[in-house]
């Protein structure tokens, strides 16, 4: 059955997930502040446009400061009964906000950060860590099924950015691990495909080392063999491991390797040549360094 989407946000992300969803018959509605468009989506001049009469809206925004004032302008203008869905990667305490928000409007609302990258997004096969109540979440399971390869209904309002963020601080940790380990491979004279054919079906396998090899010429194609072009940029990550650190804060857990994680990605992007790359390029930047450097 055709549904009446607005979609707020048609950046690298937002545009490829807002073309899927016109695709697959969706009427789509679509609004970006830079003016963006996606193929097969109607444009509206605001937000506030994009959104009346829709059955669900999504947006996918950079940070929960943006969410909260784009919420504030379209829960208005949204039709009671209708779901938001918010695919961006924020704190939990936005999210929690405007999910309340939502509610004091009659608005289903469903925090849906996504894994996956543009390759993901483009190709319909992201995975969505999502919070909210059952019923806003099988209301949007569909949609889902269309943007994404799976979606996981994680609990309450904030749950889906609680999962983002942990997983994240999980990614950006052995990342880091595995380009320190090829950089000592490397001085220890170890061929990286050796080092790769070991650990890939070892006790140090991963996500890093076996799907995102930071490598060049070793595992699937990554983007390090395209320059370290960003697939996930490092700033992106910087981001996310900032909001687990804000979030650790907050609940008073102890997360040390989350910690200096957030530290190294912020000297590479904010002190080096880091912002723009891939955040698998902290491997030609630990080969270029000494113990002590």
């Amino acid at each position: 059955m055709s549904m009446k989407i607005g979609f707020i946000g048609l950046g690298n992300m937002g545009a490829p997930m807002a073309h899927n969803l016109a695709k697959a018959g969706h009427h789509v509605t679509g609004f970006d502040t830079a003016g963006t468009s996606a193929e097969g989506v109607a444009a509206a001049n605001t937000a506030q446009a994009a959104c009346e009469q829709a059955d669900f809206v999504i947006t996918m925004l950079p940070n929960g400061a943006i969410l909260q004032s784009v919420a504030e302008q379209i829960l208005p203008a949204m039709k009671s009964g209708a779901v938001l869905i918010d695919c961006s990667t924020v704190d939990v305490q936005s999210a929690r906000d405007v999910a309340a928000k939502a509610a004091e409007t009659g608005v289903g609302f469903v925090d849906a950060p996504v894994s996956g990258g543009v390759g993901g997004a483009a190709g319909g096969t992201l995975t969505f860590m999502a919070g909210g109540t059952e019923s806003a979440f099988t209301a949007a399971a569909p949609l889902f099924e269309i943007m994404g390869q799976k979606a996981v209904h994680c609990g309450e309002a904030g749950a889906g950015q609680a999962a983002k963020i942990c997983n994240n601080m999980i990614l950006g940790a052995t990342m880091v691990a595995t380009c320190e380990a090829f950089a000592l491979a490397d001085k220890l004279g170890l061929e990286r495909q050796k080092m790769f054919d070991v650990v890939s079906t070892s006790s140090g396998y991963s996500w890093s080392m076996n799907a995102y090899c930071p490598a060049p010429g070793v595992g699937p194609t990554s983007p390090s063999d395209n320059g370290y072009a960003p697939g996930f940029a490092a700033e992106l990550m910087l981001k996310d491991l900032g909001l687990s650190q804000q979030a650790a804060e907050a609940v008073d857990a102890d997360t040390p390797m989350g910690a200096l994680a957030r530290a190294l990605y912020a000297q590479f992007v904010e002190n080096e040549d880091g912002r723009g790359k891939d955040f698998s390029a902290m491997l030609p930047r630990f080969e270029a360094r000494g113990r002590d450097s």
